[in-house]
C-alpha cells in the first residue's frame, strides 16, 4: 500500500519515459550499466536534495536488526566492493564469481559491484552441497567464490579440483585460513 501511495517517489522514470523509448522517440543507450546509469543518478538527485531521501536498501533480519542505506551510501559501499573484486580478488571484466550468500546486505553490495566492474555474477543458494559447488565452479570457470563460514568447509573440500578458482572471499566476522575477509577488505 505504501508503494502505491508514493509510487512517483519510488519510480526512477515516469511512464511516459518508457512509452517514449518503446516508440523510439528516446534513444536507448548502447551501453547500459545499472550501477552508473541508475544508482549513481539517484545518488546525485539525493545529494542535490531534488527528492526526499528514501532508503535504497532497507534490510531487517529475523532478530529485528536492521541496515538502512541511502542511495549515496549504497553507491559508495558498492564502489568499495567493486574495488575489493578488482583489487585483492584480481577480477576483471568478463571474469565470473560464484556468490553463495543468504539474502544479507553484502549480497546486494556484491551484485551492484559486479555490475560496476563487468564481472559476471553467478548466484547460488545456500542449500548447495560440496558436489553442487564443485560442479558450478567447474562448469562456470569461476575465478572467485564468495560465501559465509557455514559453506566455507564445503568449498575447501572441493577447491583443489577446481583449477580456475583463484580467490575465496568470506563474508564473516571471523577470519579463515586461505580466505580473504570481505568485511576487512571493504
Amino acid at each position: 500500500r505504501l508503494f502505491h501511495q508514493h509510487r512517483k517517489t519510488f519510480a526512477p522514470l515516469n511512464f511516459s519515459d518508457y512509452e517514449a523509448i518503446s516508440r523510439c522517440e528516446r534513444e536507448v543507450p548502447e551501453y547500459f550499466n545499472f550501477a552508473s546509469d541508475v544508482l549513481d543518478k539517484w545518488t546525485q538527485i539525493e545529494k542535490e536534495q531534488k527528492r526526499p531521501s528514501n532508503p535504497a536498501l532497507w534490510w531487517i533480519n529475523g532478530k529485528g536488526d536492521e541496515t538502512k542505506w541511502s542511495f549515496e551510501e549504497l553507491g559508495l559501499l558498492s564502489k568499495k566492493a567493486a574495488n575489493v573484486l578488482s583489487g585483492p580478488c584480481g577480477l576483471q571484466r568478463g571474469d565470473r564469481v560464484l556468490v553463495i550468500l543468504p539474502r544479507i546486505p553484502e549480497w546486494w553490495l556484491l551484485n551492484v559491484a559486479c555490475m560496476r566492474t563487468g564481472v559476471i555474477i553467478i548466484p547460488g543458494t545456500t542449500q548447495l552441497t560440496a558436489q553442487d559447488i564443485c560442479y558450478r565452479l567447474l562448469a562456470s570457470k569461476a575465478k572467485c567464490i564468495v560465501t559465509t563460514d557455514v559453506l566455507a568447509p564445503a568449498v575447501d573440500s572441493v577447491a583443489s579440483k577446481c583449477q580456475f578458482l583463484k580467490t575465496k572471499l568470506i563474508v564473516s566476522e571471523s577470519s579463515r585460513a586461505e580466505w580473504l575477509n570481505f568485511s576487512d577488505l571493504l
